[in-house]
């Protein structure tokens, strides 16, 4: 199979995977290895060499990234119910104050949601975002978008979260790099849709003392999990975050071709230290201290119930390699390259193809990691393979991941539904706010891309 026809292949395959994933619901992990076979022998790629590229793109993504994901769950799930992340939101609402509160939640969810799934953090933040509206007498729509907005935005731009960091050891790009690109990439998200969630707050009024009884109960479940007199300080709750992310970026700078810091010891403990599975175990152990009575509970079912998220994520990251790996095997890649560079796209290209995963089966996660398979065999041919351009290419994926959140989203209903919003008014707020999330990184993206690449 040749030209269009290879095309035509790879574009039945997209289209399985989003059917097979939103319509079916067959699990992603089997929709993309199904569609590795698929690919790999109705392009004409022998039986043989379709079982190793498969085994051999898998294999090789887990090796790079799967223990930094399955890190940054257990750090996610420390934070989560040792109640570190409501510490991190007292703090940063003290920094700005209450006439700032809404966007100190904002704050707030961009940095929980670097290793907690945004999911997670909403309802976590929920009932501190619903007290601090009733407070300042403010509709909880203002609140309620600002902070889905600030957790969205680290949750597609900022690794260890698992989505970036999958699509950063996939595309080959550092992962400092994309740290420190994607917090730069994140302020300006922040600040746009918080923005957005003040003009929608004066539009549309929800009273945040209105509660049906059942959010209160799902809303107090986590809260009950958690003694107030035995939350953490603010440094331990910070440390697992902070420290693994400032190491990694002294571990990206150690190794410019210039040297910075010499070529001894040095520089050899800064590698390993910023190294991201290192660094993410690290982080590891820091969590811990956020616990001041530490127990079975807490080193067999909280370390449990991370590694049992990251084990999902693992497992689609992986099947995402052979994948992109099978795609490589073939001529499909460097030929939709050709194809497409004549078109001028550049990186508005896996914005495109994320946007469209994500607005067609919901996971911004699954919509990342398709992605980065699809687009790493075309690098090369669009010169987005070399210095800093997959790093750029990573974030414009999450800028696609995020546009749109609509019905077939978990995080659309946890917001709506922990918000008190009808489905029209989730629309507007959610989805409209998720849409000018997106449009906003992949503008900042390509701004940055004018000057890097």
């Amino acid at each position: 199979m040749q030209g269009y026809l290879l095309i035509g292949l790879l574009i039945a395959a997209i289209l399985f995977i989003v059917y097979s994933t939103a319509k079916v619901k067959l699990h992603p992990f089997l929709a993309l290895l199904l569609a590795c076979f698929g690919v790999g022998l109705l392009s004409g790629l022998p039986a043989d060499e379709t079982i190793t590229a498969i085994t051999e793109g898998f294999g090789g993504t887990l090796g790079s990234i799967g223990i930094v994901i399955a890190a940054g769950t257990i750090i996610g799930s420390l934070l989560e119910k040792s109640g570190g992340t409501i510490v991190i939101a007292n703090l940063i609402i003290g920094w700005l104050g209450k006439a700032r509160s809404a966007l100190a939640m904002s704050i707030t969810g961009a940095i929980v949601s670097i290793p907690v799934y945004c999911d997670s953090g909403f309802v976590i933040l929920s009932s501190l975002n619903r007290s601090l509206a009733s407070k300042t007498k403010q509709s909880l729509a203002l609140y309620a978008v600002a902070l889905s907005m600030g957790l969205y935005a680290t949750h597609v731009f900022v690794p260890p979260t698992p989505g970036p960091i999958a699509a950063a050891g996939t595309l080959n790009a550092d992962i400092g790099t994309v740290i420190l690109l994607g917090i730069t990439v994140t302020i300006p998200v922040i600040f746009v849709t918080y923005l957005f969630a003040f003009t929608m707050g004066n539009r549309i009024y929800i009273d945040p003392d209105d509660m049906p009884t059942a959010d209160k109960e799902n809303m107090s479940s986590f809260h009950k999990t958690v003694d107030d007199a035995n939350l953490p300080g603010t440094t331990a709750a910070l440390l697992p975050i902070l420290i693994p992310m400032l190491l990694i970026a002294f571990g990206s700078i150690a190794d410019l071709p210039a040297e910075p810091f010499g070529d001894g010891w040095i520089t050899a403990a800064i590698l390993f230290l910023g190294d991201p599975n290192t660094a993410l175990i690290i982080g590891v152990l820091l969590a811990f201290g956020t616990v001041p009575k530490r127990g079975p509970e807490v080193y067999g079912d909280w370390v449990g119930k991370g590694l049992k998220s990251a084990g999902v994520i693992i497992l689609i990251t992986g099947a995402g390699g052979a994948f992109g790996n099978v795609l490589r095997a073939t001529d499909i890649g460097s030929f939709l390259g050709e194809s497409l560079a004549a078109w001028n796209l550049g990186i508005l290209l896996p914005f495109i193809i994320a946007a469209a995963l994500k607005t067609a089966q919901g996971s911004s996660t699954v919509s990342i990691i398709t992605t980065a398979s699809i687009i790493v065999p075309m690098l090369p041919a669009i010169g987005l393979a070399e210095g800093l351009a997959p790093a750029l290419v990573t974030l414009a994926i999450g800028a696609g991941a995020m546009t749109v959140s609509h019905a077939n989203d978990s995080y659309f209903w946890v917001v709506s539904q922990f918000s008190g919003m009808d489905v029209t008014q989730a629309y507007r707020l959610q989805t409209l706010g998720s849409a000018v999330a997106g449009v906003t990184g992949i503008t900042v993206v390509f701004i940055l891309s004018l000057f890097l690449l």
